[in-house]
């Protein structure tokens, strides 16, 4: 995904930031490049990749 913003004249007074998520990017001012990672932390026995178990059907 390409997204380009263009800042005129950006002030910035106070900041107060109470809380930050483990996915979370703060950012002021400009960037050329932002770059996203991500990990999986569960061991691989407990991950099951397959067809999904059907629903049973509606009377």
């Amino acid at each position: 995904m390409n997204f380009s913003v263009v800042n005129k004249d950006l002030n910035v007074g106070n900041i107060h930031v109470v809380g930050v998520s483990s996915s979370s990017v703060f950012l002021i001012g400009d960037t050329n490049t932002i770059a996203l990672s991500s990990t999986f932390d569960t061991p691989a026995e407990s991950l099951i990749i397959g067809p999904f178990v059907p629903l049973a059907p509606q009377a």
